[in-house]
């Protein structure tokens, strides 16, 4: 199976060591440097309407890159689109939403499939509107997040809540609800207002067993900065 590695302290890369034979696919542009051994591609996973459907759930490209060692063995350098870190997943027992724009690489035995959730959901959160992504089968998937990194274990009657914007990824078998606010008790315009007064944002509440993988800024905030700063 092909081997990533993440290496650097700051805006690491992800280096990829694939054997003759091997393949891996990862979002476009992604690819830094790969040796001669190497060829790249850009393809459709899934085909058309899987793609679109991506695309429109996860922030991805339409095209992905795959890469494969057609001519032996090999090493790539890969690069997430946002500075930050990035970790490796095991996907199998465990499986994994994936938050937008966190996706960065898979092994082939890896599937991203696309699923509705529920309108409360759909309609609050930033993680792909009515769809979101999932993923299927088993191997290793390579996740980004803007910023540091860190994996939050969540245990039955321990539910824990997070800002939307800074989370990157989490088991599937975890249930999460999206509000406005951490509180339970305002009601929905009463959470409205509190959220525009005090900046908090949404949420996401999760409750089971399972982790949850969280990045420590947010982009949107990030961008809005650098907006007002550029005036």
């Amino acid at each position: 199976m092909p081997v990533f590695t993440v290496t650097g302290d700051v805006d690491p890369f992800l280096h990829v060591t694939l054997r003759h034979g091997e393949k891996i696919y990862c979002e476009s542009n992604a690819m830094v440097m790969m040796e001669s051994n190497l060829e790249l591609k850009g393809k459709m996973n899934g085909g058309l309407g899987a793609a679109l459907m991506r695309t429109f759930a996860n922030g991805e490209s339409f095209f992905q890159q795959h890469i494969e060692a057609v001519k032996g063995d090999g090493d790539c350098l890969l690069s997430p689109t946002l500075p930050g870190a990035m970790q490796v997943v095991d996907v199998g027992q465990r499986q994994y939403m994936i938050s937008d724009g966190a996706f960065v690489a898979a092994t082939f035995g890896v599937d991203l499939k696309v699923r509705t959730q529920n309108i409360g959901n759909a309609l609050f959160g930033q993680s792909g509107g009515f769809f979101i992504t999932e993923t299927t089968g088993s191997g290793q998937l390579v996740v980004s997040g803007f910023g540091s990194m860190s994996q939050l274990e969540v245990e039955p009657g321990k539910d824990v809540v997070i800002d939307n914007a800074h989370v990157v990824c989490w088991d599937s078998a975890l249930r999460y609800e999206i509000s406005v606010t951490t509180n339970q008790s305002s009601g929905f315009l009463g959470n409205l207002v509190n959220s525009v007064t005090s900046g908090e944002g949404m949420v996401l509440r999760f409750s089971g067993s399972g982790k949850v993988l969280v990045c420590s800024r947010n982009r949107d905030n990030f961008v809005a900065w650098l907006s007002r700063g550029s005036k």
